[in-house]
């Protein structure tokens, strides 16, 4: 699927589930692109029931983005992610938004760290009908915000995450206690990425298959298809 925006066009590729119909879902990357790991994600909920689009945040400063997960796959993500525009990606995660609801009916958007704070950014400036955020780096400083949320919203994080702050995961969960539709997540024994089972340096399996069992859980309750 291709996404017309005011500056230009880029890729958002679809992957739909064996019916050919569902819900839809914008799953938003992390910082090493659309690689193996987020196209097994993508899959994973397209077998769930659901239109899953993936759009390219890096098709301004780097087409094509998808980096290794070793350390130099991780310091060349960062450079590129350093010169990416946060606010131009949440106007393109929108856009992708807007067009999937206009082909599904009904959309929501999912998002790992990159993702996952952009996810929140587009659950508080538009309306998706559903929200998930794994380990979104900007959210602790945007709790402030989560009222504006109208959607059914989940947050997962790490309680050892070396970019999230144990205290910073701790104003989330105080934030969501007194938002009915919010809910948060810590596995308390994990780091940041934790559900990246192609990237050696984070994943953490005992995590990663807790968190995504409370998000299908939440997807089927939630967002049913």
């Amino acid at each position: 699927m291709r996404i017309t925006v005011a500056d230009g066009e880029f890729d958002a590729p679809l992957w739909e589930p064996a019916s050919g119909r569902g819900p839809g879902l914008v799953l938003v990357q992390e910082i090493f692109g659309l690689d193996d790991y987020l196209r097994s994600v993508a899959a994973d909920l397209a077998a769930l029931g659901y239109v899953v689009a993936v759009p390219e945040l890096f098709w301004r400063v780097a087409p094509g983005w998808s980096s290794g997960h070793d350390e130099a796959g991780l310091a060349a993500s960062v450079d590129v992610a350093s010169r990416f525009d946060a606010a131009l990606g949440v106007s393109d995660v929108v856009a992708t938004l807007d067009r999937l609801r206009a082909r599904t009916g009904r959309a929501g958007v999912f998002g790992f760290c990159l993702g996952g704070s952009i996810a929140y950014e587009v659950a508080v400036t538009a309306r998706p009908d559903v929200a998930v955020s794994f380990y979104g780096s900007t959210v602790p400083d945007r709790v402030d915000a989560l009222p504006a949320v109208r959607c059914p919203v989940q947050f997962h994080f790490g309680g050892h995450d070396p970019y999230i702050p144990r205290d910073a995961v701790q104003r989330v969960v105080d934030a969501a206690a007194d938002v009915p539709h919010a809910e948060v997540h810590v596995q308390e024994d994990a780091g940041h990425a934790f559900h990246n089972h192609v990237a050696p340096l984070f994943h953490h399996p005992r995590a990663a298959a807790a968190a995504w069992d409370l998000t299908t859980a939440f997807l089927a309750r939630t967002f049913p298809v």
